[in-house]
């Protein structure tokens, strides 16, 4: 599983010029699965998600990043994305012979998703296998990338 991060000011996604999800103030969660994450990966959602709700990466009132989510009661905007596993080694057109199947990969991002409202419900998601426009107005910026492999549960 390979997640980037970004801590946003705001954040929506539009499906057909429709928003149909938006927050303000926390974060945008780009995550994508290979076909080495099925199905184990699912192990690591509850330590994955503990560990973003707990990431101090908001400011606190003396400019330090030192404040976590929870403390901000900050949002969160989780959106698919297949191509986060591409590969641009070879060639002009990306590759994705490592990215799960559609289907594999709906079944874990809905975990995901289920994993991320257990334990903090402003939690809201793009539209998974469609076309988006997602729009994100970093604070900072300030991104992060999250890789989490079988090999390592």
């Amino acid at each position: 599983m390979r997640a980037v991060i970004q801590r946003v000011k705001e954040s929506y996604v539009k499906v057909d010029g429709d928003i149909i999800s938006q927050i303000s103030n926390g974060f945008n969660i780009l995550v994508g699965f290979c076909k080495e994450d099925y199905p184990s990966i699912v192990k690591v959602f509850g330590k994955f998600v503990d560990k973003i709700l707990s990431l101090r990466v908001f400011e606190d009132e003396n400019g330090k990043m030192n404040l976590n989510l929870v403390d901000i009661d900050g949002e969160i905007l989780l959106v698919s994305q297949f191509t986060l596993y591409a590969d641009l080694s070879r060639g002009r057109r990306p590759s994705f012979d490592r990215t799960l199947e559609f289907e594999k990969a709906y079944e874990l991002f809905l975990k995901l998703q289920e994993e991320f409202l257990k334990r903090w419900s402003k939690v809201k998601i793009g539209a998974f296998g469609k076309s988006m426009e997602v729009q994100i107005i970093n604070m900072g910026p300030a991104t992060f990338i999250f890789d989490w492999e079988v090999k390592d549960l």
